[in-house]
C-alpha cells in the first residue's frame, strides 16, 4: 500500500527496499575502501603478516554486515527478530585466530571492526 512521506512524495514499500538494497550496498563498498586502506597503512607500518590478518577480519567483517542487513531484511516478512547466525562469525574468527599461527588476534579482531567506521561515515554524510 503506497504511503506519503514527510515531503508529500507517495512511495511504495518496493521503493524502500531498494533504497535499503543502495544503502547496503554503498555500506559494504565503504567498508572494504576502509579495510583495503586499514590494510595498506598496517602492511606500511608493521608487516605483511599483520596487514592478512586484519584483512582476514576485514573479510569476516563484511560477511558479518551482510548477514545481518539480510536478517534485518528479513523483519518485515513473517520474522519478528534479528537472527543470531551472524554471531557466529566473530565466535569463528576468534577460535580461527588463536588456532592457526597464520593469523593474530589483535589485527584480525580489529579488521572484523573495520565495518563500524563506515557505518559512521555514512552516517555522518546522510545526516
Amino acid at each position: 500500500m503506497p504511503s506519503t512521506d514527510l515531503n508529500g512524495e507517495i512511495t511504495s514499500p518496493d521503493n524502500g527496499m531498494e533504497d535499503y538494497a543502495r544503502l547496503q550496498r554503498r555500506l559494504m563498498l565503504v567498508t572494504l575502501i576502509v579495510s583495503l586502506a586499514a590494510a595498506l597503512v598496517a602492511a606500511l607500518r608493521f608487516d605483511l603478516h599483520v596487514a592478512r590478518s586484519l584483512l582476514v577480519g576485514a573479510c569476516a567483517g563484511l560477511l558479518y554486515l551482510r548477514l545481518l542487513a539480510r536478517s534485518v531484511a528479513r523483519l518485515g516478512g513473517g520474522s519478528r527478530q534479528v537472527g543470531r547466525f551472524q554471531l557466529v562469525v566473530p565466535m569463528l574468527l576468534i577460535v580461527a585466530s588463536s588456532r592457526l599461527p597464520q593469523l593474530e588476534l589483535l589485527p584480525a579482531f580489529l579488521g572484523f571492526l573495520l565495518y563500524k567506521p563506515a557505518l559512521i561515515l555514512q552516517a555522518v554524510t546522510d545526516a
